[in-house]
């Protein structure tokens, strides 16, 4: 995928083993979808009962071009996210968002390689997720700064709450600079939900399930709020609360 010059473009990719749906419209099924085919695999039944579901996508953001990309993980679907991004031009800025809800038994591989390759150019990246069960989350991303590439600003943050003793996340946030004249940074942190919040909301007469829910949702909601249309955006996140109240 090519941004062209002063282009700015916003995709989101949802990944859901149950619905079938692998679009940025939930609507509509991975074979109806514009985006079937183009850096995106059809489903495919898993021997666990989960889909299998991917997305590789090579992108291109030419001078003072933009994109926005979302990708959330729904639960019961395995999937591996291969997403590979260069800022080619001078001015282009790139965001890429994610978040995974897993409960079950569930292989969520990420990889997102993000190349400043000219001066003044921005990234962000923000994945949060919520493993449960004895699903185990690989993150792995890494922001390369070349030496040419003065002026850069480039974030990345990976961020995880364990639900149980069985879930396994292991995150890789890495950064390979070569140039001086940059602002940068990276982190990860894997923990459990906040008991002292959980005590507050209960002594307020808020149930324990609907407590835990609400703390899940607020650690999510950063990613949602980039999903540009309303009601996509509001329908996705009544479908994440319906996946987070079946796994607690």
């Amino acid at each position: 995928m090519i941004i062209k010059s002063n282009n700015i473009v916003h995709r989101v990719y949802v990944l859901d083993g149950r619905s079938g749906c692998c679009s940025d419209d939930p609507r509509l099924s991975v074979d109806r979808h514009p985006l079937a085919g183009g850096g995106m695999s059809s489903p495919q039944s898993t021997p666990n009962g989960h889909f299998c579901k991917g997305i590789s996508q090579h992108i291109v953001v030419e001078r003072d071009a933009k994109v926005d990309v979302v990708v959330l993980v729904m639960p019961e679907t395995d999937c591996d996210i291969r997403l590979d991004v260069r800022l080619a031009g001078e001015g282009a800025e790139a965001n890429i968002y994610g978040a995974y809800v897993c409960g079950g038994e569930e292989k969520v591989n990420i990889a997102v390689d993000m190349h400043h390759d000219l001066p003044h150019c921005n990234s962000r990246q923000l994945f949060k997720g919520i493993a449960g069960g004895t699903s185990k989350v690989d993150f792995y991303g890494k922001i390369i700064v070349a030496q040419d590439a003065q002026k850069t600003e480039a974030y990345q943050e990976n961020h995880n709450l364990l639900l149980s003793d069985g879930a396994k996340v292991d995150t890789k946030p890495q950064l390979e600079i070569y140039a001086d004249d940059v602002k940068c940074s990276h982190g990860a942190t894997i923990g459990r939900l906040n008991e002292e919040e959980q005590f507050y909301m209960r002594s307020r007469g808020i149930s324990l399930e609907d407590a835990k829910v609400l703390q899940m949702i607020s650690f999510i909601s950063p990613v949602l709020e980039h999903i540009e249309d309303k009601s996509q955006r509001e329908s996705i996140a009544s479908r994440i609360e319906e996946s987070i109240r079946q796994i607690i």
